[in-house]
């Protein structure tokens, strides 16, 4: 797939010039072409604002439809909506919570919304968490041909794919997901980490999935996600965004997942590094999770957050979920940040649901 996208000029940026975009999925539906192609473009006029599972629940609500907290500070949702796939693949998927799961993508994605998911998956080798990585043997063992645990990760990858190839919207077509597998691979703490692989097992598992998902079960409404952890300041900000790199043909978008405390010199610097790349590689880039736990401060995001991401070629933001107490960070009405949030909002770098074009189309 090849798309020409004419970036205006804005915010004095670059003069119009014509993009050449390719997606890993040569086969992929209109409408994930189509919304490839304006998370390009739309990195020319702001970036999104997102949260996880911000259609769910919130600080202190659960399962009330049509409600959202980012809505009740600023009287908009969010452009991208993030949710988890790992519950919907693993042992977990009898849960009846992943009929919430679909119907909140699908009233997202009605309203125009992006979505993406992340996958904190089971341990599939020894029945642990995602974050049981006290074997190194369970990437090596989903690619060793007859092992049980690959057989077992494989019927999980047919039950993402079978959520994928029948999750429609209302228009009828299938929705589009930026599918964001084995985040934060660069740190240590999930089995398919840095101190359970190794650099050639992880890419062949990240190739492996794909190729799965692509080529045997049909799935044409992913796009491909990769997020290393970016939490400080490195000395080569570009080469940690490319730890472990599967090939350009094999990534769709480049994220980066930064818990970087009040440190926004660290976020600047790692959010200019992935505007870079961005250009450097021809892929959208974004922000896919960000935020303090329960410790905002009045100015977090006009002065931690906007400054870093303006001017830059940056498609999306997304705040981390609003769970218990000790668990939040995104906005919320009685959040010290709230005020702060709706001049954040306001301010017309930053794309809210209301602000988005039509980016199915």
């Amino acid at each position: 797939f090849y798309k020409e996208v004419r970036v205006s000029q804005d915010y004095d940026r670059n003069p119009e010039v014509a993009m050449s975009l390719s997606l890993v999925d040569k086969g992929a539906t209109a409408q994930t072409k189509a919304l490839y192609a304006n998370l390009w473009d739309i990195s020319s006029k702001g970036f999104m604002f997102g949260h996880h599972d911000d259609l769910w629940y919130g600080r202190y609500w659960y399962n009330e439809p049509g409600k959202s907290d980012t809505k009740a500070v600023c009287g908009d949702y969010p452009a991208v909506f993030s949710v988890d796939m790992g519950p919907i693949m693993d042992d977990r998927y009898n849960s009846a919570e992943n009929a919430i799961r679909r119907r909140v993508i699908i009233e997202a994605y009605d309203r125009g919304e992006v979505i993406t998911m992340c996958c904190h998956l089971n341990n599939p080798h020894t029945g642990g968490d995602s974050w049981d990585n006290n074997s190194n043997d369970v990437v090596k063992s989903i690619l060793t041909e007859g092992h049980a645990t690959r057989t077992k990760y494989l019927t999980w990858l047919d039950r993402c794919a079978e959520f994928a190839n029948n999750l429609k919207g209302s228009d009828g077509n299938l929705i589009p997901i930026i599918f964001r597998p084995y985040h934060e691979h660069t740190q240590t703490w999930s089995w398919w980490g840095s101190k359970c692989t190794t650099e050639d097992e992880f890419i062949r598992f990240w190739r492996f999935t794909v190729e799965y998902l692509r080529d045997t079960k049909g799935v044409h409404n992913f796009i491909y996600a990769i997020s290393p952890q970016m939490d400080a300041e490195y000395e080569d900000a570009r080469s940690r965004l490319l730890f472990r790199w599967p090939g350009d043909e094999w990534v769709d978008f480049i994220g980066m997942d930064c818990y970087h405390g009040r440190n926004a010199q660290a976020f600047k610097k790692n959010v200019i590094a992935l505007s870079l790349l961005a250009k450097e590689k021809g892929k959208p880039v974004g922000v896919t999770e960000t935020g303090l736990e329960n410790n905002h401060t009045a100015d977090y995001w006009t002065k931690d957050c906007l400054p870093a991401l303006k001017g830059q070629w940056c498609s999306m933001v997304l705040a981390w979920r609003n769970e218990k107490p000790s668990h939040a960070f995104g906005p919320y009405p009685s959040d010290v940040s709230a005020d702060d949030f709706r001049l954040f909002h306001a301010d017309p770098y930053t794309l809210f649901q209301k602000d988005l074009p039509p980016m199915y189309k």
